[in-house]
């Protein structure tokens, strides 16, 4: 599906990731992790080409997307729900769901953009209840839930989450876990960022260690939560 070569990004005149290569195919859940400052969401933000790729290739079912803007990027079905879940405060749940589709609002209609907030209600009931409340009044869960929300209003082909459980009663953190997955086993592709190495390991089929803006180690989900290494440096085993 999506395919980094040699990717070189960063701020300023400053490099932070070098030489980045991975790949997420199909129907996956991959995982990113690695300490604060290893360029995790640095990543993320160069798929999504709120970064600009320096060097390197980004391509998305075998299209160079290296040198498209963020919107065309979403318009191609990549779309993040960024860290720190940044609802707009000052609008209600409904009108942050709706953002949501901005790029698709005229082509939905009505009844299709009726649809989407139904779907996404189904995945998270809480948001029903909260339709006309103002968004800043929510939970740190509620916002997260409507972050994963709007996300899914823009029918996303691959979805990139960056430190979806930050900050979260463990419940709530089960709860977005639960809905991942059942998005996953509904044919969505995820590639996820996330500081909790012990969640991304038992998500993922495949995942990447990314040390110093580069890949260190890359293998299956499974392998790399039973390897000494991981398990001393990023669970504290």
């Amino acid at each position: 599906m999506i395919r980094l070569e040699r990717v070189h990004s960063g701020y300023g005149q400053v490099n932070v990731l070098t030489d980045v290569s991975l790949e997420v195919r199909d129907g996956e859940i991959v995982s990113i992790i690695g300490a604060n400052g290893a360029g995790k969401s640095t990543l993320l933000k160069t798929i999504s080409a709120l970064l600009q790729c320096r060097e390197g290739r980004i391509l998305f079912d075998d299209k160079d997307i290296t040198a498209f803007p963020p919107h065309k990027v979403v318009d191609l079905g990549i779309i993040q729900v960024p860290e720190g879940r940044q609802v707009i405060g000052e609008l209600t749940v409904r009108e942050n769901l709706l953002l949501g589709c901005y790029l698709k609002h005229n082509r939905l209609g009505k009844a299709g953009r009726s649809n989407l907030i139904d779907e996404v209600c189904a995945l998270f009931p809480i948001l029903k209840e909260r339709m006309n409340q103002i968004a800043g009044t929510l939970s740190g869960g509620e916002q997260q839930m409507l972050a994963f929300g709007r996300a899914l209003m823009g029918e996303p082909k691959l979805l990139l989450t960056d430190e979806p459980s930050l900050g979260l009663a463990p419940m709530v953190v089960d709860a977005v876990c639960d809905v991942l997955k059942k998005l996953n086993q509904g044919g969505l592709t995820l590639l996820m960022v996330e500081q909790n190495a012990l969640i991304a390991l038992e998500m993922a089929k495949r995942a990447y260690v990314l040390e110093g803006g580069k890949i260190a180690m890359e293998g299956k989900g499974s392998d790399l939560l039973h390897d000494d290494k991981v398990r001393e440096s990023y669970l504290g085993v």
